[in-house]
């Protein structure tokens, strides 16, 4: 995997070879952080923070492997995993070589309403979900 330019957001993290469905692409790391450190640190414009659970946090932005420049697509051909106290990034279907990794990142109905720029045909116009599929944790 390699960072370039992205037409989504900022950077992206694209393929270096083709990757099979259901594979473990990469793990998002960081500094683990509390609850009340996570409040902080997400009032910066751009943030890498990540949600473990609901105690702790993960901000890509000290120490992360890569995974924090992943951007967002409404169809996105990662999806994230949390396996015993792990955020593992899987590949949901089969991925070419040069093609820009994405995940959902499920922000809460509730949170700031934050445009999508995902560019896919099924984009919902937010990073955030809707109400009524808002039962998942969420990416601060």
């Amino acid at each position: 995997m390699h960072a370039e330019n992205s037409k989504i957001h900022r950077w992206g993290i694209y393929a270096d070879e083709n990757i099979p469905a259901n594979r473990k692409v990469i793990e998002y790391t960081g500094e683990r952080i509390s609850r009340r450190e996570t409040k902080i640190r997400a009032a910066r414009r751009l943030n890498y923070i990540f949600t473990l659970d609901s105690y702790w946090s993960l901000d890509g932005s000290v120490n992360g492997s890569g995974a924090q420049f992943i951007n967002h697509s409404c169809d996105p051909n990662l999806e994230s995993r949390i396996l015993r106290g792990h955020i593992l990034y899987f590949s949901k279907r089969p991925i070419k070589k040069g093609e820009e990794l994405t995940v959902d990142y499920h922000f809460g109905a509730d949170e700031e309403l934050v445009k999508c720029r995902c560019g896919a045909k099924n984009c919902r116009g937010t990073i955030n979900l809707p109400k009524f599929l808002d039962g998942r944790p969420s990416r601060s």
